[in-house]
């Protein structure tokens, strides 16, 4: 068999082990609804001021909840779901079987893609049927799916690097959330920045991807610009690098001694 059709297997395969965890599952999916509706309902439907703009508050939650949507599913459960998956012993057999490595890791990487995408459609349409927010268009559109699909990209290859720092599995979900919630935090993903919001939280913010992966999709979705977030999509860039050398240099197969 080629190594595409191992590929597209190993993906069907990832995918029936991520639905055979409905629990996992169902939170993945549930978490930005429930974050959209209870943020929305404890500040109001009221207006952010974004730049010179002024949008519906749950306009600008539509936007920030996808944006945490895609993170949980690209580098969070990817973070987790390895560094369980290493210290029960599956990816030392895994790497023992004629399945070359690329293959496992990149299957991980297109299902958590996937899975993203569905869940942001998700959070965009029950914006749409419930608040009346608007769908990226055209041009939007283009950047809108550009800025998913690059930090897809950015996230997954984050969890892969944060996954090999990870001593054990019972390390795992602490060290996971005390890197993520902090930033959600710094980006505006749960408050919006105001005139009064520290100056250095939004300099904190804006050297993380987190932050320009908020501010991409946002623009996009709410058509604040008419071209790409060609500086956001780079930092996301960048970090996606990053993550690939450090997940290069620190990945293990095999549960630490």
């Amino acid at each position: 068999m080629s190594d595409l059709g191992l590929l597209a297997r190993q993906v069907i395969f990832t995918n029936r082990t991520f639905w055979r965890n409905p629990a996992s599952a169902f939170f993945t999916f549930v978490f930005p609804l429930l974050f959209l509706v209870i943020f929305t309902t404890l500040l109001g439907n009221g207006e952010v001021p974004i730049g010179t703009e002024v949008i519906k508050t749950s306009t600008y939650y539509v936007a920030a909840q996808g944006a945490f949507g895609l993170i949980s599913a690209c580098f969070t459960n990817i973070a987790l779901v390895i560094v369980f998956a290493r210290d029960g012993g599956v990816l030392k057999r895994m790497r023992g079987t004629p399945l070359p490595p690329w293959v496992f890791l990149t299957a991980r990487v297109i299902h958590a893609t996937l899975i993203a995408l569905i869940l942001v459609a998700i959070t965009v349409a029950f914006g749409a049927v419930f608040y009346d927010a608007s769908v990226p268009t055209g041009a939007a559109l283009g950047q809108f799916v550009t800025t998913l699909l690059v930090g897809a990209a950015c996230f997954s290859a984050l969890g892969l690097a944060v996954s090999g720092l990870i001593p054990n599995a019972d390390a795992g979900p602490p060290i996971v959330n005390a890197i993520i919630l902090p930033l959600l935090f710094l980006s505006g993903v749960f408050i919006p920045f105001d005139n009064s919001t520290p100056s250095w939280v939004e300099v904190v913010g804006n050297v993380f991807p987190v932050r320009h992966l908020v501010d991409a999709m946002r623009d996009s979705y709410l058509g604040l610009t008419n071209v790409f977030s060609w500086s956001d999509i780079g930092v996301m860039a960048i970090w996606a690098v990053v993550g690939v050398a450090v997940a290069s240099r620190t990945f293990k197969w095999e549960p630490s001694r």
